[in-house]
């Protein structure tokens, strides 16, 4: 303010005083050094307003950067959470798997045991009756002498085919032996003969029956095997 007022005064000095040259070159020089002056403070505005502004955007850059991190982290922490639940998830998977295996397995096993309980539940009572199969045999090769013997042995016999009727209807058969090619799974062989009506290693003699339940062995047949 001070300087416009001088500047004021000086030009109101050189209107009412005649004109001086060397008056208006130091003027002239003042007024030029004056605008060299505001040009100066001008552009220290412009310089600070500038740094304002990188200043400004720098901490605009380094609250991104902050933000940015922290998003980065924020994103790694769920990324280890998400693999940690899908390990979770996988073994609770496999472990449902070999439940559901073990349960089938079970399952099954309990199906064929009690298939197999329906379908040989005679065989204790079949393998109790054997004996008395067994005796039965014996007793029919008795050769009766007279009358009372033979009908004595008549009514053994209908016992005994009564027996064998009520055993077949339940899946029992008597297991064939002579003249059958030798099966170790269906024949006990105590004795090798020669036989020359007879193949190698074919049975040629039962000694005691042998008998089945449907598919299963319930006594193998006695027998004699030719060489």
């Amino acid at each position: 303010m001070e300087k416009e007022r001088d500047v004021a005064q000086e030009q109101a000095t050189y209107e009412q005083e005649p004109p001086n040259v060397e008056r208006q070159e130091e003027i002239k020089e003042y007024e030029g050094n004056e605008h060299q002056e505001k040009n100066a403070l001008e552009e220290q505005e412009k310089t600070r307003e500038e740094n304002e502004r990188h200043d400004v955007q720098e901490d605009g850059i380094e609250e991104q950067e902050k933000t940015q991190e922290e998003q980065n982290e924020e994103l790694a922490a769920a990324s280890a959470k998400i693999a940690e639940l899908e390990a979770k998830i996988k073994e609770m998977e496999n472990r449902y798997l070999r439940l559901y295996a073990d349960f089938e397995n079970f399952r099954r096993r309990t199906r064929q045991e009690m298939e197999a309980a329906e379908k040989y539940r005679a065989q204790s009572l079949v393998s109790d009756l054997l004996p008395a199969l067994d005796n039965f045999e014996r007793a029919l090769k008795i050769k009766a002498e007279d009358e009372q013997a033979k009908s004595i042995l008549q009514g053994m016999e209908m016992v005994y085919r009564s027996v064998l009727d009520a055993l077949k209807k339940e899946g029992v058969e008597a297991i064939e032996a002579v003249g059958k090619p030798f099966d170790p799974h269906l024949h006990q062989a105590v004795m090798q003969v020669e036989d020359s009506n007879y193949e190698p290693n074919t049975v040629v003699e039962e000694l005691q029956k042998g008998y089945k339940l449907k598919d299963r062995v319930i006594r193998p047949a006695m027998v004699k095997v030719s060489q």
